[in-house]
């Protein structure tokens, strides 16, 4: 082989080797860029989806909404701003009992389950009416929902009538349907709608139903455990007559009893 094709062949070589590396470098550039890319894209989608998280974290609550809600859907059957003054019993009763109580409580059970056939008879009787103030307080210490979802199917029930509104009230402080303090079952729709299917005067209601679903009075339930807070009354059951608390014969305790109760009352009654 001569020199000079030799060194053609070298050159030739070289030239191969160099087109090799350019094209090397190219896709080494290129497999840099896609991973850069891919980087970036995982970074963005990281970020958005902590942004998301942290949106969505700040969102109010469906609570907290309603709470801060301006405009207020009232049951039917209640009188004074928002809708939360709950007055039931006979036009013509002269006395007020007004009844602080907290659908969880476990001591309003056991005060509804001892006297509230008792006080049913009253009412009927037009002894007195009852002003209901709803409170809220058990799901604050629990972080719970069920005495506010108790509260606003309640007021579905008092926009029924206000025999609904007792009959519920009733069943949903029963022994049988009463959950412990700590178990939130309240919380639950569809628990609160089995509860209601055992009253007469709501089961099958298609309204009702479809109003506690909707959460239609959540708002106006947030106002009326407001108005708990606001008056004053640190626990429940509490009652009052003439803006005196009605305890039992010699304590500060609610009368627990079908008899303490009739005391109690027909002391009040007579001051």
């Amino acid at each position: 082989m001569s020199a000079r094709n030799s060194q053609a062949n070298k050159a030739a070589a070289r030239e191969r080797l160099r087109l090799e590396r350019e094209r090397q470098a190219k896709k080494d550039k290129a497999r840099r860029q896609v991973i850069v890319g891919v980087s970036a894209v995982a970074v963005l989608a990281i970020a958005g989806g902590i942004g998301y998280a942290v949106v969505q974290a700040n969102k109010p609550t469906q609570w907290e909404a309603a709470k801060d809600a301006k405009n207020v859907t009232a049951p039917k059957n209640t009188e004074g701003a928002n809708g939360t003054t709950v007055l039931i019993g006979k036009p013509a009763a002269k006395k007020t009992l007004e009844l602080y109580e907290d659908s969880r409580c476990p001591v309003c059970a056991s005060f509804e389950q001892a006297v509230g056939e008792t006080v049913k008879k009253d009412v009927d009787a037009g002894k007195y009416k009852i002003k209901y103030v709803g409170a809220t307080f058990i799901d604050n210490a629990t972080r719970g929902e069920g005495s506010k979802n108790a509260l606003s199917a309640l007021g579905a029930a008092l926009n029924v009538s206000p025999e609904a509104f007792m009959q519920y009230k009733a069943a949903l402080y029963s022994a049988k349907y009463h959950p412990e303090e700590n178990d939130d079952k309240f919380a639950k729709d569809s628990y609160l709608l089995e509860v209601a299917n055992t009253v007469d005067a709501l089961k099958g209601d298609a309204e009702f139903k479809k109003n506690v679903e909707n959460g239609t009075f959540d708002a106006w339930a947030m106002k009326m455990s407001a108005a708990f807070d606001k008056s004053g009354v640190k626990g429940t059951p509490t009652l009052k007559m003439d803006g005196k608390t009605v305890t039992a014969a010699g304590s500060e305790n609610p009368p627990m009893t079908a008899a303490e109760f009739t005391t109690a009352i027909d002391k009040a009654l007579k001051s």
